[in-house]
């Protein structure tokens, strides 16, 4: 099937469909929580450093999105055919539909990882050697990803470290030139809902991933504890953030990324009432990316307003 003839995009709008162009705010969100963080803390906020490291860690994410569609398909994964394909799982479907070359796939996924190296380096000359050491980690997590963590039950963990922790605090470092108990606080809220979007998202490929023997969590205890562990997790971020605000390690105003409560409440309903019908857990899927999305945003609205109020 070619991207010309069959119900794929062509040309650029491939790419975007195989990096997963969507999905990239789950990089995106907190780059802007560390700098958000790193402005509320020391006052500083410089921009060069700030599209920097933004692109280094768009690149780097590209780099495991494109890496994982090649090793699931080498895996068989995603040639295991299902009743329902979700968009928000099972990958683009490009490469089991013959789109795309599998061996230019590969290729690409080591252009960006080169490309984050690039950015990665120059920011840990002018900032420090922090920067290289989380860099590292995060390009051989995102290449080696599906490879060797997720088959082995670890992937939802280094999921939930990498787009949380990791690019948090390396955000806020690359700002400050320092790490502080703050910007690991403020890590936590994203790290945890960046690791319930990638568990909801495992539910529909139950069935896929037990078949090409890709023992993730889900595939371990089952969709309906997962379910069960998911409303668990998601609640959890909620209780996480007032302990924080107690311990004064997340300002007061964090208190407005409450307002995405609501949506999770919904969320967890779906998911613990559809999960063996893929096509009706579909809102818990997207809920879970939005509750991500805008608890972040509504994150660094706080730290950013709370930031402006401690100058007057």
């Amino acid at each position: 099937m070619s991207a010309k003839n069959g119900p794929y995009p062509s040309g650029l709008l491939v790419w975007l469909k195989e990096i997963r162009a969507p999905f990239l705010t789950a990089v995106i969100v907190p780059v802007l929580l560390g700098t958000a963080v790193a402005w509320f803390s020391f006052k500083v906020f410089d921009p060069l450093y700030f599209v920097l490291c933004l692109l280094g860690a768009v690149f780097m994410h590209a780099g495991a999105n494109v890496a994982n569609e090649y090793f699931d398909y080498k895996s068989g994964c995603d040639t295991v055919k299902t009743d329902f394909a979700s968009p928000f799982s099972g990958g683009s479907g490009l490469l089991p539909a013959g789109v795309l070359n599998p061996k230019k796939v590969h290729k690409v996924s080591l252009v960006f990882f080169a490309l984050a190296s690039v950015i990665g380096v120059f920011l840990a000359f002018v900032r420090g050697w922090v920067v290289l050491v989380l860099g590292v980690i995060g390009i051989l997590s995102g290449y080696f990803y599906t490879a060797e963590f997720a088959p082995r039950g670890v992937g939802e963990i280094i999921v939930g470290l990498n787009f949380g922790p990791l690019v948090v605090i390396g955000s806020f470092f690359v700002q400050t030139q320092a790490i502080t108990y703050e910007s690991i606080a403020a890590s936590v809220p994203l790290g945890i809902l960046i690791l319930e979007v990638l568990w909801v998202n495992e539910i529909p490929d139950f069935d896929a991933d037990a078949r090409a023997g890709k023992k993730t969590l889900v595939t371990r205890i089952g969709r309906k504890k997962a379910a069960d562990v998911y409303a668990v997790l998601l609640f959890s971020t909620y209780a996480v953030m007032l302990v924080l605000i107690g311990l004064s390690l997340m300002p007061v105003f964090a208190l407005i990324s409450f307002l995405t409560l609501p949506l999770a409440v919904k969320a967890v309903a779906v998911a613990r009432r559809n999960y063996d019908d893929p096509r009706r857990l579909l809102p818990a899927n997207a809920g879970t990316i939005m509750i991500h999305l805008f608890t972040g945003i509504l994150l660094c609205v706080a730290y950013v307003v709370s930031g402006y109020l401690s100058i007057l």
